[in-house]
């Protein structure tokens, strides 16, 4: 396990993958271009997981980016806390 975020972020993908799946919480879904992006919470951070239906793999894990217009398709289905929003 991943002691602090900053630890997590020296992780390869796989162990990343599996400290999410251990240890943080599943949030939601979205459906994004090419990509299905499940959004988690680990530690206090939302994180992106963007993966590819084609290439069958996660291209990548990322900190959720809260001025993206990827927002809105959170929005519509979960309330964020209110950071988030202002």
């Amino acid at each position: 396990m991943a002691n602090t975020f900053f630890d997590f972020l020296q992780l390869n993908t796989h162990e990343q993958v599996k400290e999410l799946y251990q240890n943080g919480k599943f949030i939601v879904g979205i459906r994004y271009y090419g990509y299905k992006v499940n959004l988690y919470l680990l530690q206090d951070y939302y994180l992106e997981v963007f993966y590819n239906h084609k290439l069958d793999k996660i291209e990548k894990i990322d900190l959720l980016d809260f001025s993206h217009s990827r927002m809105k398709f959170y929005a519509d289905q979960i309330s964020l806390p209110s950071f988030v929003n202002s």
